[in-house]
């Protein structure tokens, strides 16, 4: 028999989460979407709690997730088994927090999507150095945005130490985390084989704040692009291995996204049940009934429409719990976490707008914060993959084509 319960440990983590969320995020939600670029200051009383959290195994924010640290845990369960490990320890948190708000949520110290980077693919070493950092993701150039293959920034290696030279848009936490996760290319002429991660610390030599970004939704969250000139880290803050396998590809580096794609899949469902909920209590006080055995073409207008919004909602929730639960199964979930992302990112779009629609010209107001949850969603559409790459990724591997035969 199948069961959907959430076990007592992550349940436990799940409502500590929600607690932040309840107590800390709402409260000052609207506060810093008027205040952009100001650093929310009432997080750096959390900095404490969630590096207790992730001495025991759990995030509040969910950035970490993607790999135990001990060998046993690491080994691929039997099939008899049912690992709930970091990714779904994650998943669980990020929904509760984004319920509260995502842009405090992208905010939380030490909690970067960066540090699932460094999760998904470093040595045990460099897992044990960069584990309790901030790390930010660098991905995106002036010159593409979602073919990840099109990296032009440099890594040269000269003598014990990596240069990079390039320019890094729409870097999230990129002023505030305390190290950058930068994909760069080792040798241009091998393509996307040679393209690798690194580490780069925050006082590095060579790297700066160009500018931070006026953005839609997610004002709390600072987005920004940096500048990387002769920028010189360690030989060793290169992550997994420097060695080029053509034959392999960038596989390696992707596999990141395998992590945090179920992750942002998770923020969408946080703020779409966040607008179902406030939805809800809006349509019941005007007196509209929703009601489960009645068919939907025999109820309110509204009712119906809540009830397909949260059928959908419910699709990509359980998506979403799949691709974690495969990640921490040691099963191959590319295909999956594009499901997840894809689905659960073009649900939350569609029912946190039309929770402001439904509510009239209430939800359009700042009283409130549906309208601010609408601008919210649209942003985890787009970055870690956008909608449409979701759906390309997808008909590939349906379809058993590669990416140059299926563009």
């Amino acid at each position: 028999m199948i069961n959907l319960e959430l076990p007592k440990k992550l349940r436990a983590q799940a409502n500590q989460a929600h607690q932040v969320a309840a107590e800390i995020f709402r409260p000052i939600s609207r506060k810093y979407d008027l205040a952009e670029h100001e650093y929310p200051v009432e997080l750096d009383t959390m900095a404490s709690m969630v590096e207790g959290m992730s001495d025991a195994g759990g995030e509040i924010g969910g950035a970490k997730g993607g790999r135990e640290k001990d060998s046993e845990s690491a080994a691929k369960p039997s099939k008899t088994a049912n690992a709930n490990g970091g990714n779904m320890s994650a998943l669980v948190n990020v929904i509760e927090t984004c319920w509260g708000d995502v842009g405090l949520t992208l905010s939380i110290p030490y909690q970067g999507l960066g540090n699932s980077a460094i999760a998904a693919v470093s040595t045990d070493e460099q897992l044990e150095r960069f584990g309790k950092v901030w790390a930010s993701m660098a991905i995106t150039e002036p010159s593409f945005g979602s073919d990840s293959a099109a990296v032009t920034t440099t890594a040269v290696l000269d003598g014990d130490e990596w240069v990079l030279n390039g320019e890094k848009i729409y870097v999230t936490a990129g002023e505030r985390s305390t190290h950058i996760v930068v994909w760069a290319t080792v040798d241009k002429s091998l393509g996307r084989a040679a393209i690798k991660s690194f580490v780069v610390p925050r006082d590095a030599p060579g790297l700066s704040v160009a500018r931070l970004e006026h953005k839609l939704g997610i004002k709390a969250s600072d987005t920004a692009a940096l500048l990387l000139e002769d920028c010189r880290i360690p030989k060793d803050n290169l992550l997994g291995t420097a060695e080029v396998n053509v034959e392999k590809g960038f596989a390696g580096v992707m596999q990141t996204f395998d992590n945090t794609r179920p992750l942002v899949a998770g923020m969408a469902i946080g703020v779409a049940r966040a607008a179902l909920e406030e939805l809800r209590s809006i349509l019941v006080d005007a007196g509209v009934e929703i009601s489960y055995e009645t068919p939907a073409y025999n109820q309110h207008a509204a009712a119906a429409e809540f009830l397909r919004l949260e059928a959908d909602w419910e699709a990509a929730h359980l998506l979403t719990l799949r691709a974690a639960w495969m990640a921490d199964n040691k099963e191959p979930n590319s295909l999956q976490a594009s499901m997840s992302k894809a689905k659960a990112g073009r649900s939350a779009v569609d029912i946190t707008l039309k929770a402001v629609e439904l509510a009239g010209t209430y939800g359009y107001s700042e009283r409130p914060l549906l309208e601010k949850w609408s601008r919210d969603s649209k942003i985890l559409d787009i970055f870690e993959g956008t909608q449409q790459i979701q759906q390309l990724i997808v008909a590939r591997r349906v379809l058993g084509k590669t990416s140059a035969e299926l563009k």
